[in-house]
């Protein structure tokens, strides 16, 4: 089954990290986000990947063109008759990965409409943002998904709270003081959605088209969104704020999203 990230937008709230490459691939222990959403992924043995590439497309494209290099000791022969010959290994063996650039200024409606060709005859794919972390069981998403058999399931998780909470008594006394709390009510879309291949029927032609907005309006019309329940952690990467704090738990080894290395 193809797993589809959308990886082209300009991440215009974040540029204070970095202006010069695409959001998916700022680091986050050293490594792009979106590498680590990949290994979520692959985690659960889905290891067919087709990267959405937009702004800056190239970074993302070199990256894995380079990966082996990147990530192995070799002896490289120069020359016509030359060859590189590796001499470790990493744990990403087997990851198939197409790098589809669906234009810089497509919106996320457009990116999954135009790499419909990718996803074959397969009934169902999955889909998510590349800007954002989550330890969501990824078998457990699949089968929920299975079981109602709608068009379209979306992972509903609760935002991290952006200020701290305090508790109290009537008389003002501190039950409690919570410094990164999540809301206690409401859940808001936190990608890893899957879908059904009749999701490209609720996607016309157009590079604004935005999947959130009109297409998933019409499949709630439709009665055919579902969502899946998220308890654990979720986390976006939409500011400088969220880049230390996401970095901040690697360096303290305490990145719950970090599955693999349970």
């Amino acid at each position: 089954m193809r797993v589809v990230i959308l990886c082209g937008g300009f991440g215009t709230r974040i540029r204070e990290v970095a202006d010069d490459i695409p959001k998916p691939m700022i680091p986050v222990g050293g490594l792009p986000i979106l590498w680590h959403i990949m290994k979520q992924y692959s985690h659960y043995n889905f290891n067919d990947f087709v990267l959405c590439l937009g702004y800056k497309a190239q970074v993302v494209k070199d990256f894995f063109l380079n990966y082996e290099a990147r990530t192995n000791d070799f002896t490289i022969t120069l020359g016509n008759k030359g060859g590189i010959e590796l001499h470790t290994s990493h744990d990403e063996t087997g990851w198939k990965i197409t790098a589809a650039d669906t234009g810089p200024d497509a919106m996320t409606g457009a990116r999954v409409r135009k790499i419909k060709k990718y996803i074959g005859n397969d009934e169902n794919f999955m889909l998510t943002y590349g800007d954002g972390v989550s330890d969501i069981d990824l078998k457990a998403l699949m089968r929920f998904h299975e079981k109602h058999g709608r068009i379209m399931t979306v992972t509903g998780v609760r935002p991290p709270g952006r200020f701290g909470e305090i508790t109290t008594d009537p008389s003002g006394l501190v039950h409690s003081f919570n410094e990164k709390p999540q809301v206690s009510g409401g859940r808001i879309s936190g990608g890893f959605f899957v879908c059904r291949r009749e999701v490209f029927d609720y996607l016309p032609d157009g590079d604004d088209l935005v999947l959130e907005q009109d297409p998933v309006v019409s499949l709630v019309r439709d009665k055919q969104l579902m969502v899946y329940e998220h308890e654990g952690f979720w986390h976006p990467m939409d500011t400088f704020r969220d880049y230390k704090y996401l970095n901040s738990l690697c360096e303290k080894g305490r990145a719950p999203w970090q599955v693999w290395r349970k």
